[in-house]
C-alpha cells in the first residue's frame, strides 16, 4: 500500500495560497478585498430579505401599518444580522454561536427569496388574470407564500438534522473478479462535523453504516468545519466504524481548517489516509485517492492521479475525489470514481448553480467508455441547516461483474 501523506505541516502556506477561499480577514487578503467581501456580502443578505419583505408585505396589499411596517423591520433587522454574524462566524476567531445564527437565516433568507419568486409568477400573475383585484391578490399571495417557507423551513430543517438514509445501488464494474462480484462499498462524504452536530448524530451515522456490514467504507472529504480542536468530540465516533478496509480523502473544506491536522487526525483513528496514493483490497480491487484541488500549488499537496495510480496492479480500480469535475483526468483511466462535494444541491434549487461548476450533481453517471462516477448527496450538509428536496444520504454500493466487453 502507498504510504498516506500525513504532513502536519503547511497550512500556513495553504491559507496564503488561498487566501480568497479562506476567512475574509485571515492572511493575504488585502483591505479593497476585504471592502469588496463585505459590500458583496450586504448586498445578497439584503436583496434575500428585500425581495421577501416585498412578497410578503407590499403596499398593494393593504396591510394595517404595525403589520406592513413590523414586517419590513423584521426583515431588515434579519439582514443586518445576517451580514454581522457571517462576518463574526467567519472571519478573525470564528465564533460558534454567531455561524449558528448565520446559517438559519442564510437558509431562511434563501426559502424566502426563491418561493417568493415562484409564487410571483405561478399565484399572482394567475390570480391577476382571474380579475382577483387588490389587496385581495396580494393578499392571498403573501398568505401562502407565508405558509409555503414556514412549511419548507421546518421540513428542510428535520431533514437536514435526520440520520441518513441509506441509498442502496448496484454498479457493474468490468473485469471485477468472481470473488469480487458482490464487494459493497458504504460512502460518506461531506459529513461537515460543525456546531450543530452532536456527537449523538455521528454516533447514529456509524450505527447505520456498521448495521450495513460493508466490506469497505469510505470517505470521499469534507470531513468538518472548524479545526481538530473544535470538532475533535463530533468526529471521534469515525474510530467506531467497523470495516475490513477504511479509506479517507481530504475535501476542499480541510484546507480551510487545517489540512495536515485532519488528514493525521483520521490516521489517528485508523483510517488509511490516500492523498494521491492506493491500496489494495484482498487482492480484488484497488482503492486510490487523489489530494483536492484546493491544495494545487501548495508544496505537498494538490491532486496528482498519475502518483496515486503508480504501481496499481491489474484490477478493477475505484478512485475517490471529492470534487466530480476531477472526472476530466481520470475518465477511462479507472472504473468508478466516487465523489462528493454537491450535496445534491441542498437546498432547491441551487441545484442548477452546482450544475455550472460540476458535470453531475448526484447519483451514477457513465464518462467515457470505461469510467463511471458515483456523486452522493453527501452524509451532512454544509452552512445552513436545511435540505430542501436534496435528502441526504449514505451510500452503499454493491459491486457487481458483467459480461460486457
Amino acid at each position: 500500500m502507498a504510504e498516506p501523506h500525513l504532513d502536519r505541516t503547511g497550512d500556513e502556506a495553504i491559507l496564503e495560497a488561498y487566501a480568497v477561499d479562506s476567512p475574509p480577514s485571515g492572511p493575504g487578503m488585502s483591505r479593497r478585498a476585504r471592502m469588496i467581501f463585505l459590500g458583496v456580502l450586504t448586498l445578497i443578505c439584503f436583496l434575500l430579505y428585500g425581495v421577501g419583505a416585498w412578497g410578503l408585505f407590499p403596499s398593494q396589499a393593504g396591510w394595517p401599518d404595525w403589520l406592513a411596517w413590523g414586517g419590513r423591520l423584521v426583515a431588515g433587522l434579519a439582514a443586518v444580522t445576517l451580514v454581522v454574524t457571517m462576518l463574526r462566524a467567519h472571519t478573525g476567531e470564528e465564533s460558534d454561536g454567531a455561524a449558528r445564527i448565520a446559517h438559519v437565516l442564510l437558509g431562511v433568507g434563501w426559502i424566502l427569496f426563491v418561493w417568493t419568486m415562484i409564487t410571483d409568477l405561478v399565484l399572482r400573475l394567475p390570480l391577476l388574470v382571474a380579475g382577483i383585484e387588490n389587496p385581495l391578490r396580494s393578499r392571498l399571495v403573501a398568505v401562502v407564500l407565508a405558509a409555503v417557507v414556514l412549511g419548507l423551513a421546518l421540513w428542510g430543517f428535520a431533514e437536514a438534522r435526520r440520520i441518513p438514509r441509506v441509498r442502496r445501488v448496484d454498479i457493474e464494474i468490468r473485469g471485477l473478479s468472481a470473488e469480487a462480484d458482490g464487494m459493497t462499498i458504504a460512502v460518506l462524504t461531506d459529513t461537515h462535523f460543525d456546531s450543530f452536530k452532536k456527537p449523538s448524530w455521528s454516533a447514529g451515522v456509524v450505527d447505520v453504516v456498521n448495521g450495513l456490514g460493508a466490506d469497505v467504507v469510505v470517505h470521499a472529504g469534507d470531513l468538518a468545519d472548524g479545526s481538530v480542536a473544535a470538532r475533535r468530540e463530533q468526529s471521534a465516533a469515525l474510530g467506531g466504524v467497523r470495516a475490513a478496509y477504511r479509506f479517507y480523502i481530504a475535501g476542499n473544506h480541510e484546507y480551510y481548517s487545517g489540512v495536515g491536522d485532519w488528514t493525521a487526525h483520521m490516521a489517528d483513528l485508523g483510517w488509511e489516509v490516500l492523498l494521491n496514493a492506493h491500496g489494495v483490497v484482498g487482492e480484488r480491487l484497488v482503492i486510490a485517492g487523489v489530494d483536492d484541488p484546493t491544495g494545487n500549488g501548495v508544496p505537498g499537496h494538490g491532486t496528482d492521479l498519475d502518483a496515486a495510480l503508480a504501481g496499481v496492479p491489474d484490477l478493477p480500480i475505484v478512485l475517490l475525489a471529492h470534487q466530480p469535475h476531477l472526472i476530466a483526468t481520470s475518465r477511462d483511466r479507472v472504473d468508478l470514481q466516487i465523489s462528493g462535494h454537491t450535496h445534491g444541491g441542498q437546498m432547491w434549487p441551487f441545484h442548477y448553480l452546482v450544475r455550472l461548476r460540476e458535470p453531475v450533481v448526484q447519483g451514477l453517471s457513465r464518462h467515457g467508455d470505461r469510467t463511471q462516477v458515483w456523486t452522493s448527496r453527501g452524509t451532512g450538509y454544509w452552512g445552513p441547516p436545511f435540505r430542501i428536496f436534496a435528502p441526504s444520504e449514505i451510500s452503499l454500493l454493491t459491486l457487481c461483474s458483467t459480461t460486457s466487453a
